[in-house]
């Protein structure tokens, strides 16, 4: 499903250029499992932009589902990400002003689905993520693992094959962080590629497989594709 082939991501920071990422061969299969980790600066989260399609490669080739990507223009791009990923942030990165309920259908609008189908996905994902008395709440009015909920319905309302997760339990509870885990994997189980940034070992230890990053390269993994 996802290739990644000698990709390399170089940024110009004044007169010197960094390395975020070096020289990157993975593959992710449908249903996978995987959790990258690394101290600060390791390029985690570079790799997850790229996989999201949220930044392009200074060289190398990306393939997601068997097609190129690496060259698409940016509205090509932005379709492939509507249509096949999704996203869910430490932050949550809800619209303030929006309820649970039009924070899910946000992806189903701009995607032009039609209103009748979309409602009835929106209903279909508040009942699936404990939602349903929630439906008319803004952020503000809910709880941390509350929003992290509306966060991944609204991740999953196209139906994605891949979910990137930066951090997805970093603002919660270690109770509330084990509930949201339970929910991501549950994706794993309707063979979802799951793809998890974390610091906390406890986290990533839970994927089946575990990826290690150091100064912009993948230096071990454990585990085998799904």
């Amino acid at each position: 499903m996802i290739e990644l082939d000698h990709v390399s991501r170089i940024f110009t920071v004044g007169d010197q250029q960094v390395a975020a990422l070096q020289n990157i061969v993975l593959s992710i299969a449908e249903g996978d499992y995987v959790s990258i980790m690394g101290p600060s600066g390791s390029g985690k989260s570079t790799l997850l932009n790229m996989i999201g399609l949220l930044d392009r490669p200074s060289s190398g080739t990306y393939r997601l589902d068997g097609g190129n990507v690496t060259d698409l223009d940016d509205q090509q791009q932005a379709r492939v990400r509507s249509e096949k990923i999704g996203f869910v942030f430490q932050a949550f990165h809800l619209v303030p002003r929006l309820t649970a309920a039009m924070n899910i259908e946000l992806p189903l609008i701009l995607a032009g689905v039609a209103v009748e189908k979309r409602k009835a996905r929106v209903s279909e994902l508040l009942k699936n993520y404990g939602l349903t008395d929630r439906a008319d709440h803004r952020p503000d009015q809910l709880s941390g693992g509350q929003r992290q909920r509306v966060a991944i319905a609204r991740a999953t309302s196209m139906h994605p094959a891949v979910l990137l997760a930066d951090e997805p339990t970093g603002n919660l509870d270690q109770a509330t962080g084990k509930e949201v885990m339970n929910l991501l994997e549950e994706l794993v189980v309707q063979k979802v590629a799951l793809i998890v940034v974390t610091h906390d070992p406890a986290i990533g230890g839970r994927a089946k497989r575990q990826l290690r990053m150091v100064d912009g390269k993948i230096v071990s993994e454990t585990g085998k594709s799904a």
